[in-house]
């Protein structure tokens, strides 16, 4: 059973959401921070990184910082930038990129369902940015960012959706800065919402495919509140988080690729020989390469391309965890060979995601003079709930979603 919520969103007013709505808080460096806020006074950036109000250097995660995200947040609020739904909606959201299509639905779901493991999850989470989300929940007395769920795909849920689209009313219709296509509707036809919270209530799981701290910060701020609260019912706002649900099969999971900075102490030719105990070394036929099929890899070094294709002997179709592309790679050669063997600390590897495409790791080897770089193929999405269904985690960045949920379109507040 999967419970769908609708809820009365905050948003921006229709003539302002292309200004206003920004990229996830995570995925954008300081400078592209400034920049976007400097043409965009009134970007959502101003309460998911509140830190660019101030003019000197200022630590992102001090009581300052959220207490002035709160204050924006009041203040598009007190400006009208922001509108409360006057009743409780199901939204349905739609992203279109590169001619592809995903179509989900805008709702808060159980927290209680997330700590039963309901809504099963395949990463680890650390503690700084729990605390951090924990923090901008607990000051702002709302969620800002949505976590990305998906859910096996089912026919009748997809028709409601498609029904959903047609009687719904449209309030958003706009391309943002990197080509995606965003689409909002409002949805509150009472017996649509009644089917989709049926259908949903069939469904024995759902997925976290990305914001895994969101979720975990949406459950600490449940438990301090509810022990705050002696007449706690559990159905206060906030025992629910925010999310998008796609189905499963319209999501797109584009390569993580890596970069190392050196050899490990290690001639070329003695990093060569190790590579081939575990890995068939053959020369790429085009430049730059892109793998073709799980299992194989493209590796650059020296300005020339080279596959390098598993050997049957370390690959363990068994284990969801041990057959992945990422595990591959990291524990039979960046580990052993490259000494990597904290992908997430080490100041030796750096990870660029597919939508910089494969001609950038070339760039950080020519230009940046790093020694050499590893393109993979994609993680797929029936790897990642194989995962999850098995309680286990993915190494660090298996998956690179795209597009990326658009933040400042709707926000909850608990």
């Amino acid at each position: 059973m999967s419970i769908i919520r609708p809820f009365k969103g905050l948003r921006p007013r229709k003539d302002i959401v292309e200004e206003f709505s920004c990229p996830p808080y995570d995925v954008l460096e300081e400078n592209e921070v400034k920049e976007i806020v400097s043409k965009h006074p009134n970007s959502f950036l101003r309460v998911t990184r509140a830190e660019v109000d101030f003019e000197n250097e200022i630590d992102p995660h001090s009581e300052i910082v959220y207490k002035k995200a709160k204050e924006n947040l009041d203040q598009f609020k007190k400006d009208g930038i922001l509108i409360e739904e006057k009743e409780p909606a199901l939204y349905l959201y739609r992203e279109t990129w590169q001619g592809h299509s995903q179509t989900g639905i805008f709702a808060t779901f159980s927290v209680e369902e997330y700590q039963s493991g309901l809504i099963k999850k395949h990463e680890l989470t650390r503690q700084d940015k729990e605390d951090d989300r924990t923090k901008h929940i607990m000051i702002l007395e709302a969620q800002t960012g949505p976590v990305f769920l998906t859910f096996k795909s089912e026919n009748k849920i997809k028709e409601l959706i498609n029904e959903g689209v047609e009687k719904a009313e449209k309030i958003y219709d706009f391309i943002d800065e990197k080509e995606v296509h965003h689409e909002l509707w409002v949805l509150t036809q009472k017996d649509l919402i009644k089917k989709l919270e049926g259908a949903f209530e069939k469904v024995e799981a759902l997925y976290i495919a990305d914001g895994h701290h969101r979720a975990a910060a949406a459950s600490r701020t449940r438990e301090i509140l509810k022990s705050k609260n002696p007449l706690h019912t559990g159905n206060e706002e906030y025992n629910y988080f925010m999310a998008v649900v796609f189905p499963h099969d319209e999501l797109k999971i584009l390569d993580y690729n890596r970069v190392v900075k050196d050899l490990n102490g290690l001639s070329d030719d003695e990093f060569m020989n190790k590579i081939s105990e575990h890995f068939e070394i053959i020369d790429a036929p085009e430049s730059p390469y892109k793998p073709k099929s799980k299992h194989e890899f493209g590796m650059y070094i020296n300005k020339k391309w080279y596959i390098l294709k598993a050997k049957n002997e370390i690959i363990d179709e068994n284990d969801p965890v041990k057959q992945l592309d990422v595990y591959i790679l990291q524990n039979y050669l960046l580990a052993p060979i490259l000494g990597i063997e904290n992908p997430r600390k080490d100041p030796r590897i750096h990870f660029l995601g597919g939508i910089r495409g494969v001609k950038a790791l070339e760039e950080w080897i020519d230009e940046k003079e790093w020694k050499v770089a590893f393109s993979m193929f994609p993680t797929s999405i029936e790897e990642l709930m194989a995962v999850a269904d098995d309680n286990k985690t993915m190494p660090p960045k298996s998956t690179w979603f795209e597009p990326k949920l658009r933040s400042g379109l709707l926000i909850h507040e608990i």
